[in-house]
């Protein structure tokens, strides 16, 4: 809240300008010339330069209540809505300064139509009176009433999407030009499945005349990640991802053809670089509090890992059409084995005090030719064209911001993936896949710098890993 100071200032304007008109007359005094009169035209050129000196001021003015403007219609445009949802205490209503809001004194007085109408005296006191503006304008900032102090700290830009705690792969808000944004990141899986195969015939569906193999696959998977993303410019950045991938699988079995009634354990695990990832990001467009933030991306995945027909298969001579071994991997895969391209499109929409968010993308994967697999004794088996499925997904999701470092996020993320394909047919035992997961998160900000993200999620369907935890610690640079 300012306090009034025009009373107060037109005073000690006016006291500054009878000085200054009684010291202009001295001065024009000596400047006359012997008879010592002041004549009309130097009481004219020094209220001619006056003028001139007025005109500036008002050029520089004009300028200011420009700006003010422009400041002013970027504090509406980032009411508490966005500052809430970045984590951020919205600042005060700003005081602006008192020529710019309250009563302004007249840039420059009315004059008469012809100067040569007034007397000396009379153009001594329009000279006098022409110097308030510029006493005001010139008054020391000590004077001035000062700002109102902004409580936390504002928004970066209006024009960003709100920070989040993330939940998904893809990140929603963009890494600010020029900042680079080191991620190193631990993901923690665990998945179960139960398999039941019927070998034999039935008589009545209550009676069965033959085998029955049932299998349980335990498998528990640890990725670490080093993550790294720079921004390009305010609404594009580039990323890399490097995993590192260790699996350990367990499959509990009773065997067909086998009248045993022991459990068979295979054990089987893999480590090393899994596959990297390359990923741009742009924001489509400038959104605002109850406006949607929209950002593009497309992201390429190598097959740098190792992949299933790189490893060795538990089987002789071959796993088609062969029953000896298990046709289990004796080492697992640290890569998907095939080259694949993402295109997606991340939503934000901020509405105080929660933010929605989610995403489309899909999943292109590149066929492989002449692909074979590896058996027991070093020889290949031959499976000719490979092409694994594609996958469409989306997810959803909202955000809440807790207080200026805390912030927790809830979402729901599915895939779709269809069936592999081998030499143009569907392979056999090739089936479309529904993946859900039901996920949580939270943030907190522990300097401007650094943040810790933590997400779990929980899988709502049979093919989904039952459990996956994952912690990340971006560091801004």
């Amino acid at each position: 809240m300012t306090t009034p100071i025009a009373p107060t200032l037109i005073r000690l304007a006016l006291v500054a300008a009878l000085s200054l008109a009684l010291a202009d007359l001295a001065q024009a005094q000596d400047a006359a010339p012997a008879g010592g009169e002041v004549t009309v035209d130097m009481l004219q050129q020094q209220i001619a330069a006056q003028n001139q000196r007025i005109d500036a001021m008002r050029v520089t003015l004009q300028e200011q209540e420009r700006d003010l403007a422009s400041l002013r219609q970027a504090l509406d445009d980032q009411r508490l809505d966005n500052a809430r949802a970045r984590g951020a205490i919205p600042p005060a209503d700003l005081a602006l300064p008192a020529l710019a809001q309250g009563a302004r004194v007249p840039l420059s007085p009315t004059l008469p139509s012809s100067p040569t109408d007034l007397s000396p005296q009379d153009l001594s006191r329009q000279a006098a009176r022409t110097t308030l503006p510029q006493l005001a304008m010139a008054q020391p900032p000590s004077a001035q009433p000062p700002l109102e102090q902004p409580v936390g700290q504002a928004p970066a830009s209006e024009s960003r999407p709100p920070e989040i705690a993330q939940i998904f792969d893809q990140p929603g808000v963009l890494t600010p030009h020029g900042q680079f944004v080191l991620e190193p990141s631990l993901q923690f899986g665990y998945s179960s499945n139960d398999r039941v195969a019927l070998v034999g015939y039935t008589i009545i569906p209550a009676l069965l005349i033959g085998l029955i193999d049932v299998r349980q696959v335990k498998t528990t998977t640890a990725t670490a990640t080093l993550t790294g993303r720079y921004g390009l410019s305010d609404r594009f950045e580039i990323e890399a991802k490097v995993p590192y991938v260790y699996v350990n699988g367990d499959t509990v079995s009773r065997e067909i053809f086998t009248g045993t009634a022991v459990d068979n354990v295979f054990n089987a695990h893999g480590s090393g670089l899994g596959d990297v990832e390359l990923t741009a990001r742009y924001q489509l467009n400038r959104g605002g509090p109850d406006k949607p933030f929209y950002i593009g991306w497309l992201r390429y995945k190598s097959r740098t890992g190792k992949d299933l027909f790189e490893v060795v298969t538990d089987c002789v001579t071959r796993c088609v059409a062969n029953t000896t071994g298990t046709g289990l991997p004796l080492e697992l895969p640290t890569g998907t084995g095939f080259e694949s391209i993402q295109p997606g499109i991340t939503w934000l929409y901020p509405s105080d005090p929660i933010v929605f968010f989610g995403s489309f993308s899909y999943l292109h994967n590149f066929k492989r030719k002449n692909v074979s697999r590896t058996v027991l004794g070093g020889l290949r088996e031959s499976l000719g064209e490979v092409e694994a499925g594609d996958i469409l997904g989306f997810n959803v999701g909202l955000g809440l911001a807790l207080n200026e470092k805390a912030a927790i996020s809830l979402g729901y993320d599915q895939s779709i993936v269809d069936r592999t394909r081998q030499n143009g047919e569907d392979a056999p035992g090739s089936v479309r896949v529904v993946l859900g997961t039901l996920l949580l998160g939270g943030s907190y900000r522990f300097s401007d710098r650094v943040s810790l993200n933590v997400a779990l999620g929980v899988g709502v369907t049979r093919d989904t890993p039952d459990v996956s935890l994952t912690a990340r610690v971006p560091i801004s640079f």
